[in-house]
């Protein structure tokens, strides 16, 4: 027989691992950003270089991209490197739409959902030359940046970012 105070020390051992597993599971979030808020980042980021791609779940390419920019982030996790994902879905489908997805896909870098309500606005302070097609990419070193408005799979990607990190 097992006597009250196994029972209340399993119960701990099993709330503990419970606890545990659910806080693996919350390990990726989505936050919200703004333009501002993302040049705030970009500003203070002093050396660090920043690849920031513009996607969306519903954008094949964009979709097909994804890991190579989780890859680069890996690859060059001891560079002074940041990968920001920004996703130009509805707001409202941030938590229904994009975390499942992000989860779904295993994505380990920062994510985020555009929070701007103007896209000619928040398209023209990005890059002037961004016609708002998908996907984008920024590259930002000390205040300079590169832009790319097409698909960069992983060795052109690398690429691009080595010639940054040069800035």
């Amino acid at each position: 027989m097992i006597g009250i105070a196994n029972i209340k020390t399993m119960k701990k051992y099993f709330l503990a691992l419970l606890l545990c597993c659910s806080i693996r599971s919350w390990g990726q979030k989505v936050d919200l950003i703004n333009v501002d808020q993302l040049y705030w980042r970009l500003k203070g980021g002093g050396d660090t270089a920043f690849v920031v791609n513009f996607w969306a779940t519903w954008c094949g390419p964009c979709v097909g991209e994804l890991p190579d920019f989780d890859r680069l982030g890996v690859d060059y996790k001891r560079d002074k490197l940041k990968v920001l994902l920004i996703s130009m879905d509805y707001k409202s489908k941030r938590t229904t739409s994009v975390l499942p997805f992000i989860k779904r896909k295993g994505i380990k870098s920062e994510v985020f959902v555009l929070d701007e309500k103007d896209p000619q606005v928040y398209i023209n302070r990005i890059d002037s030359s961004w016609s708002g097609g998908l996907p984008a990419t920024l590259m930002w070193k000390k205040r300079q940046h590169r832009f790319f408005e097409k698909e960069l799979r992983y060795p052109e990607l690398k690429k691009e970012y080595l010639n940054t990190k040069k800035i």
